[in-house]
């Protein structure tokens, strides 16, 4: 069918190859795990309708697929460089497909607002960070100060320091990150000291300097209270997410479902909701912290009420045992990849 569909009449309308392409997405969608032939002919498709829609039809279809893993990369790097940034954000936020190439060339070709996006990526190697550094703006440098998924390169990170060092929002941003090393966390501190007035400065940096020590040593409480029984892990989720802690929540949903942080951080960020609802229908989460997880992510990730009402009632719905037979596949394909 996809094979017959790619020879498709020039003279099709605007709404016609909108309509088109929506249907055969709703198919190519339901195979999840789809042959190259069959990816082949999907994104035939794709790319020879996506010059005939309209901003509104791409960023429809942009936003349907964004977090697709098995959308031809091609596809996904069409969507990622489309001039209207509108378009291509939420595939430079979230797609799987895109690789650090694709990220970086992307970075160096596009507009601030496309950095912006790709700075907000819940992983960043320190190659596409540097190249945000260097190129990126004030919204650009204070989104990738703050994202803990960003690695620096110690060459970006003093380029950051340089760039946007007398910026309070990059100060105070870096000033909360959990993972700088004593020595950067140092630099941060003296830096953010000399934004403004010495003795006011110095409070201030001292108060982010103490809040973010707290809270990784409250993580670290969070996950021993949990592993001596003394609090329930519906508890900690349910705080961790309340307070759009999203990194952390990652740690404590990671150590508790023997995955890796990284891994945690991806489901919990991806707008599939089928990863995060598996992991905590593993770890027994209740309706009510699962419901906190979906706020977290609506607010992250631009869902609306309706969404949330519907994932929770698809979630109540999850019976443990699918949940561990999907477990133990991602295990599987994880060790073999």
């Amino acid at each position: 069918m996809l094979n017959t569909l790619t020879r498709m009449p020039a003279d099709m309308s605007s709404d016609s190859r909108r309509k088109l392409l929506n249907a055969v997405t709703d198919l190519f969608l339901l195979d999840t795990d789809p042959s190259e032939e069959s990816k082949d002919h999907y994104g035939d498709i794709a790319l020879r309708s996506l010059p005939h829609l309209d901003a509104d039809g791409r960023r429809e279809y942009a936003d349907s697929v964004a977090a697709t893993g098995t959308l031809p990369r091609q596809v996904a790097v069409t969507l990622a460089n489309d001039a209207d940034a509108d378009v291509a954000r939420l595939v430079l936020k979230l797609s799987p497909v895109l690789t650090d190439t694709d990220l970086a060339a992307i970075a160096v070709s596009q507009t601030q607002t496309h950095l912006a996006a790709i700075a907000e990526r819940a992983r960043l190697s320190e190659g596409v960070t540097d190249i945000l550094v260097e190129r990126g703006d004030t919204t650009v440098l204070r989104t990738v100060s703050g994202n803990e998924g960003a690695q620096f390169s110690d060459h970006g990170f003093d380029r950051l320091l340089q760039r946007g060092g007398d910026d309070a929002g990059v100060g105070e941003a870096l000033s909360r990150r959990s993972d700088l090393s004593p020595q950067r966390a140092q630099r941060v501190l003296r830096i953010v000291e000399q934004i403004s007035d010495q003795s006011e400065r110095n409070e201030e940096a001292e108060t982010l300097a103490k809040q973010a020590r707290q809270q990784r040593l409250e993580v670290k409480l969070l996950l021993s209270d949990l592993r001596a029984k003394t609090r329930t892990l519906d508890d900690v989720v349910t705080m961790l997410a309340e307070e759009d802690r999203a990194f952390h929540l990652a740690q404590v949903i990671a150590t508790s479902a023997e995955v890796t942080n990284e891994q945690a951080l991806r489901v919990l960020m991806q707008r599939d909701v089928s990863g995060i609802a598996v992991l905590a229908r593993i770890l027994e989460l209740g309706k009510h912290s699962f419901h906190a997880i979906l706020e977290l992510r609506a607010r992250r990730l631009y869902f609306k009420a309706k969404d949330i009402e519907d994932d929770l009632k698809d979630y109540e719905q999850l019976d443990m045992a699918t949940a561990e037979r999907t477990m133990r596949f991602l295990r599987l394909k994880t060790k073999l990849s």
